[in-house]
This record gives C-alpha cells, sequence and structure tokens, in this order.
C-alpha cells in the first residue's frame, strides 16, 4: 500500500516511505548497548482500526531499561521495538478509526514501539488531548501509577503521615501531590536542595535531602511514631530503611526499584530475612 495513493499528511507533504527508530537489538541493563538506531525502518501502515501517529513527545521510564534488559517478559527475544508512551498528530489511519478521530487530531497514547518518528497505534487505546503537549505525557504511566497505587492500597485519609521516596522523579511528583490533596502529611526524598525547593512548591510539607542529611536519622527524630504509608520505588537500603519506618499498621507500596535497575541482577540486596518478623510486630503491610 502506497501512502502517496491512500493517505495524506495533514501538512500538506507525503508521508515518507521511512523514518528512524530505536530497536533493542541485545538484552543488556545498560540502555545504550542494548539498542540500536535504525535509520531507514520502513513508516507503518494502519489497519483499519489504527491511527498512525507522528510522535512529537515520547516518555522515557525506568521500565525502558527493565524491558530492553528482558526482565519484564523472558519470552520476548531481540530485536524488538523500544519505548512504551508518546504523544503527537494523527496523520493517517483506518476506515472504521475515521468514526472516532481525524486527520490532525492530536492524541497520546501507551504502546511498545514509541521510540520512532512514527507509530501505529489502535484507535479504541488512544487517548485525545487538546495539544501537543509533554505535560499531557506524564499523565499516562507516571501518573496513573500513583493514582492506583495511593487509592488502591495507600488507604489515604486526613492526618496519616506518608514518606515518597525519591519524590521529584516523574511518579514521585503525582504521588507527593495526590497524597497532599488527601489531606496527609508529606515527606519527600530528593538528592538536592533545588528538587527540595520544587518539592516544597508542588505541596511536600517535609522534604529530606539525602545527600545532605541522614535519611534513617532525620525519620526516628522528626517521626518516632513510624509512617503510615510509604511510596517506595528505590529499593536497597531505602527499601530497609522504609520496612524499619513504618507505624503501626503501616503500608509500604512498592513501585520500582531503581537503584538496581542498571545492575546485572537488577535489584540491590536487601535484608528481607527478618521482613516477616518485622511486619508481623507492626501488624503493618507491603502491597506490591
Amino acid at each position: 500500500m502506497s501512502y502517496s495513493h491512500h493517505f495524506v499528511d495533514f501538512h500538506g507533504s507525503n508521508i515518507p516511505s521511512s523514518m528512524k527508530k530505536l530497536v533493542v537489538t541485545q538484552l543488556s541493563p545498560n540502555f545504550r548497548q542494548a539498542v540500536t538506531l535504525i535509520p531507514n525502518a520502513p513508516v507503518p501502515v494502519p489497519g483499519d482500526g489504527e491511527l498512525l501517529v507522528r510522535n512529537r513527545f515520547v516518555g522515557i521510564n525506568a521500565s525502558d531499561i527493565n524491558y530492553s534488559s528482558g526482565r519484564y517478559d523472558i519470552s520476548v527475544k531481540p530485536p524488538f521495538d523500544a519505548g512504551f508512551e508518546g504523544i503527537g498528530e494523527v496523520v493517517a489511519l483506518g476506515l472504521s478509526a475515521s468514526k472516532t478521530y481525524t486527520v490532525g487530531q492530536t492524541v497520546a497514547y501507551v504502546k511498545g514501539g514509541s521510540f520512532a518518528e512514527y507509530t501505529v497505534v489502535p484507535a479504541k487505546t488512544a487517548v485525545p488531548v487538546p495539544s501537543v503537549k509533554p505535560e499531557f505525557l506524564t499523565l499516562l504511566i507516571s501518573g496513573t501509577t500513583a493514582y492506583i497505587s495511593l487509592k488502591e492500597m495507600g488507604q489515604l485519609s486526613e492526618g496519616k503521615k506518608v514518606l515518597v521516596t525519591a519524590a521529584a522523579g516523574g511518579t514521585g511528583q503525582f504521588a507527593v501531590q495526590l497524597a497532599k490533596k488527601a489531606k496527609c502529611y508529606v515527606i519527600g526524598t530528593c538528592s538536592s536542595d533545588e528538587k527540595a525547593g520544587f518539592l516544597k512548591s508542588i505541596g511536600c510539607d517535609f522534604p529530606i535531602n539525602y545527600k545532605t542529611e541522614n535519611i534513617g536519622s532525620v525519620l526516628k527524630s522528626k517521626f518516632p511514631d513510624g509512617l503510615d504509608v510509604v511510596y517506595e520505588s528505590v529499593g536497597g537500603e531505602m527499601f530497609d530503611l522504609s520496612v524499619n519506618r513504618l507505624a503501626t499498621k503501616g503500608r509500604l507500596i512498592i513501585i520500582g526499584f531503581i537503584s538496581g535497575y542498571q545492575t546485572s541482577q537488577g535489584l540491590l540486596p536487601v535484608k528481607a530475612g527478618a521482613l516477616p518478623a518485622v511486619l508481623l510486630k507492626k501488624s503493618a503491610s507491603i502491597p506490591v
């Protein structure tokens, strides 16, 4: 099928026959080593219920490293396309998809293969957005991760003490704002005074710069009764500290372990041997 005969770019120029995209060609926790830039991949043709989206912005997630290293699905073997989410304009579409979308419309999406100039997206899973702004893109994975985790697992209520690790990161900053909206007291860890200032600007009550402060000592001193909810994405020593600082009936929500993503095992060691006893003593839980 030729685009010159069947589809026209909404700016008036023909859709090119080839494009650039990133393909995972070997499994590795080092993303640069895992991927290869393909300079002349064919532009895909959308099927009946599909959209062809010209990507303007794509999301970079920790999951990209886990997927390219083969941790998420061991059955998937290279080569395979990289990237999970994008936002851009519809430049071509199938017949049934045209009932809902039009050429030139802006959409965001979550689908494998977003690290490309063009991506085919099922119309039923695309999300219409008002304009091409990268801010909309952050809602898809980072925002929904925080929302679903805290809503379903956090059991947030007014006055609860909530610790968000890596609070200035993609999903952490959503967790801070959602916990604050639930009228919780929010503590957030970060790596600089600049990030601490940012956290205060979005509602964080007590930022902790772990580069200049000892998180364990600060939490023990300022919150001797422990933490009601921890939104944890770092792993390793931070996981151990989070378990130890849980309040009675506290909840530790694990959404990642970024400290170990680029290691060969994917995880840094934790003191899990005593974990059942610690949780039992506190009547605490760890929704994963």
